[in-house]
């Protein structure tokens, strides 16, 4: 089926903000981390944006592969805003079509390509410079929809409190619970 636009989704160009402030890809709190600027697309997609830093080199001056591979996961984990709904990685595909040097932007462009009971299907292209720079990833998803107790249930018991403990989390949280 194909995949729908919540009608309570963010306004594209809106930015998505970090689902939880110690998040390694978009949490504000990872000095270390992506820190990805992640916004609402016109459809059911999103685009995102992260400077490779020294902290993410593989190889000499490169991005490492985990990293990069870690940029899309987010991204693509960030269709849950367009969606309405909470999900977890289920698969994951990368084929990585050319280095990305450090202090290189990376642009990610994800979208919904179907949904399926509570598989959500989903695919990420990552490009060096903007939203026309050269391919430098490719990702193909599979996200499987999940209640808001799968975090509370697996999560370490401190994070969990404090993630509670932020109203405006818990408030943002509770809009997607599902019920598969």
């Amino acid at each position: 089926m194909q995949p729908v636009r919540h009608p309570e989704a963010p306004a594209p160009g809106t930015p998505l903000g970090s689902h939880y402030v110690h998040c390694f890809g978009c949490g504000p709190q990872q000095t270390s981390g992506l820190q990805l600027d992640v916004r609402a697309g016109d459809g059911v997609d999103v685009t995102a944006e992260f400077t490779v830093k020294s902290v993410h080199q593989g190889g000499p001056g490169l991005a490492h592969g985990g990293i990069l591979t870690t940029a899309m996961d987010e991204t693509l984990g960030s269709l849950n805003w367009i969606l309405h709904t909470a999900s977890v990685t289920g698969r994951l595909e990368t084929d990585f079509v050319r280095p990305v040097p450090v202090d290189a932007l990376l642009h990610i462009r994800a979208w919904a390509t179907g949904v399926h009971g509570r598989k959500l299907y989903c695919a990420a292209e990552g490009r060096i410079g903007g939203p026309a720079g050269p391919v430098a990833i490719r990702a193909a998803a599979l996200f499987v929809q999940v209640k808001l107790e799968h975090f509370t249930t697996h999560g370490r018991p401190e994070d969990i409190k404090a993630a509670l403990d932020d109203p405006d989390l818990f408030k943002r949280a509770r809009a997607f619970e599902v019920n598969p």
